[in-house]
C-alpha cells in the first residue's frame, strides 16, 4: 500500500502527501534544531525516498542540506519531485546563524547556480522566493527572474514561502504556481488564505504541520502547544494517537493540503510519520469538532488577553 497523493494544483506533479523538509539535515548548525552528520543525513534522506516519499523541500541558506541531498540522492533523483528556495545569503560564524535575503536578480541567479551544483541537479522543480514582501518582489523584478529561470530550464514551476500580509496579493498575481504556507491546528491564521490558493489552481506546500512536535518529544514551544489542551483535543484523539500525529492528521485533512513537509533526521519519527499518513484524513465529524474547540479555546484565550 503506497502513500496517499495528491495533485500539486497546476503543476500537475503527483506527490505524496506526506512530504519532507530537509532542514533537518544541515549538518553541524544548530539553528533551532538539532546536528545532522553525513552518515545521519545518508540515512534519512535514503530512507524517506524508500518509503516512497516524493516530495523534498530544501532551501539554500538551510546549512548542508542540498549538499547532502546531491551527495545521497543523485543517483535517485528519478524517484523524487525537489523545491528549493532563493534570495538567500548566508553568513555563517561559528556556531551562530544568520541567514539575510536579498532577491536582487544576481543573487537569485547565485542561489540557483549553487543549489544545482551542490545537489546535481539539471534542473529544480519548485524554485521559491523565500518570503519576502510584495514591495520587495516588485523593487527587485523577482517574477521576471524566474520566468527568466524556467524560460532556461534550471526550473519548472515558479514558488512562493509566504505569509500575511503579502499571500493574498500573492495568489491575487495569478502567476505563482505552488506556494509554501504555514499551517497546523495550533497556527491557523492562513487556513482561509491556503483554500484560496487551491481553489485559484496553485499548487500548495504546508510548512509546519506538525507544530515542530509535541515538547519533549519534538521541537514544539510549549506555548503553543497549550492551545491543544486548552481546545480539549486529547478527547478526540484516536486509541493509541499521540499528539503529533492527531496534528499530522488535521493537517492533511485540510482539502487544500497537497503536501505538508514534515522534518525529521529520526527515522522511527519517519517512520510514525507514515504510519500516520497511511491513515488518512480525519473523520469529517471529529475534523469538524477538532476546528470548533480550537476556535472557542482560541477565542477565550484572545478574551482573556
Amino acid at each position: 500500500m503506497s502513500l496517499p497523493k495528491r495533485t500539486l494544483g497546476r503543476t500537475g506533479l503527483e506527490v505524496t502527501q506526506l512530504g519532507y523538509g530537509a532542514m533537518e539535515v544541515r549538518g553541524e548548525r544548530i539553528w533551532g534544531g538539532r546536528p545532522c552528520n553525513d552518515e545521519q543525513a545518508s540515512s534519512i534522506l535514503n530512507a524517506v525516498v524508500d518509503a516512497g516519499i516524493n516530495f523534498i523541500d530544501t532551501a539554500n541558506d538551510y546549512g548542508k542540506s542540498e549538499l547532502y541531498i546531491g551527495r545521497h540522492l543523485a543517483k535517485r533523483r528519478g524517484e523524487f519531485h525537489i523545491a528549493t528556495k532563493c534570495g538567500c545569503h548566508v553568513v555563517y560564524a561559528g556556531k551562530h546563524d544568520e541567514t539575510p535575503h536579498f532577491y536582487t536578480r544576481d543573487n537569485i541567479l547565485r542561489n540557483i547556480a549553487d543549489s544545482l551544483l551542490k545537489m546535481q541537479m539539471d534542473c529544480v522543480d519548485v524554485l521559491q522566493l523565500h518570503n519576502p514582501s510584495v514591495a520587495v518582489c516588485e523593487q527587485n523584478k523577482c517574477v521576471e527572474t524566474l520566468q527568466e529561470l524556467k524560460a532556461q530550464g534550471a526550473i519548472r514551476f515558479l514558488g512562493c514561502s509566504s505569509t500575511n500580509p503579502d499571500l493574498s496579493t500573492y495568489i491575487d498575481w495569478g502567476v505563482f504556481d505552488v506556494f509554501q504556507i504555514p499551517y497546523s491546528a495550533l497556527q491557523r491564521e492562513h487556513e482561509d488564505l491556503i483554500t484560496k490558493a487551491g481553489e485559484a489552481g496553485a499548487g500548495v506546500i504546508i510548512r509546519g504541520g506538525v507544530a515542530k512536535g509535541e515538547p519533549g518529544q519534538g521541537l514544539g514551544a510549549k506555548e503553543r502547544w497549550a492551545l491543544f489542551e486548552e481546545a480539549r483535543l486529547d478527547e478526540l484523539r484516536g486509541l493509541d494517537e499521540s499528539r503529533t500525529a492527531f496534528l499530522l492528521r488535521f493537517t492533511l485533512t485540510h482539502p487544500h493540503c497537497h503536501t505538508t513537509i514534515v522534518g525529521t533526521a529520526s527515522r522511527q519519527h519517519l517512520e510514525e510519520n507514515i504510519v500516520t499518513a497511511m491513515r488518512g484524513p480525519l473523520p469529517p465529524d471529529i475534523y469538524e469538532e477538532a476546528k470548533a474547540r480550537l476556535d472557542a479555546a482560541s477565542s477565550l484565550t484572545s478574551s482573556d488577553g
